[in-house]
């Protein structure tokens, strides 16, 4: 690895990915992050610990763009941190839309594997050769909100990608591992300390964490030298409904 560590952050622009960029970036890592919202970009960027571009990861067209910049920019990428996603309104199943479904794979699926097959094909043919990817998964990889069909499914979908990826980089020396984070404090699951939906029916309020804590974890993994791999990882708030779950 040269010793300017480059580093890609999508969804970029608020929450986990926005504190895990400024994390990497006061690391020594030289960041990028990526996001739909030009504003929101912009407002990140103009901190100056990182780069921000306009990307949206549901378009392969929008990803590989992106990917040909960097590559012309820096010449290669050490890291990427697979991290835009999106929650979906509680839904029970049986009235799932059709379109709430596609919005949810394409960007919690879809995005994630677009990002990496281009992280994928750039180490493979860079020198010196290899690199790692991180996939944000969630707890839900695992176990299942009620009422949450499509982010499930879209979440136990990122766990059968990053065991694939890490199979297949092997030979090219890509890691790929998984941080799974159960309810770090953002501006996406302050709604929990009202109370959230639980499998008995209840609404019951849920403890959350710092996520400064989600950022130690994702710096370590990328730390690593690549003949170590952290290949799942589960950060969770303590007592969150998880373990016994339902």
């Amino acid at each position: 690895m040269t010793s300017t560590r480059i580093a890609l952050v999508t969804g970029g622009t608020s929450g986990i990915g926005k504190a895990v960029a400024l994390g990497l970036a006061k690391a020594g890592w030289t960041v990028t992050i990526c996001g739909r919202r030009a504003e929101l970009v912009e407002e990140i960027s103009q901190g100056g610990l990182v780069e921000g571009l306009v990307c949206d990861v549901t378009s392969s067209d929008d990803v590989a763009n992106l990917f040909s910049r960097l590559r012309k920019k820096h010449g290669r990428i050490d890291l990427v941190f697979n991290n835009a996603g999106r929650f979906a309104p509680a839904k029970p199943f049986g009235d799932l839309d059709v379109v709430t479904w596609r919005e949810m794979i394409d960007t919690n699926l879809n995005g994630a594997f677009y990002a990496a097959r281009e992280a994928f094909r750039l180490m493979r043919e860079q020198s010196p050769q290899g690199g790692r990817i991180i996939n944000n998964g969630s707890i839900s990889a695992y176990v299942p909100r009620p009422q949450a069909a499509s982010y499930t499914t879209s979440k136990h979908a990122i766990t059968g990608l990053t065991k694939a990826i890490s199979l297949d980089g092997r030979a090219h020396n890509i890691a790929c591992g998984q941080i799974d984070i159960g309810n770090a404090a953002t501006d996406m699951t302050s709604q929990m300390n009202s109370g959230s939906l639980q499998a008995n029916g209840t609404m019951m309020s849920e403890p959350t964490f710092d996520v400064a804590h989600v950022v130690e974890a994702v710096t370590y993994m990328a730390g690593l030298p690549l003949s170590a791999n952290v290949q799942f990882m589960t950060v969770m708030a303590t007592n969150m409904p998880y373990v016994g779950r339902g």
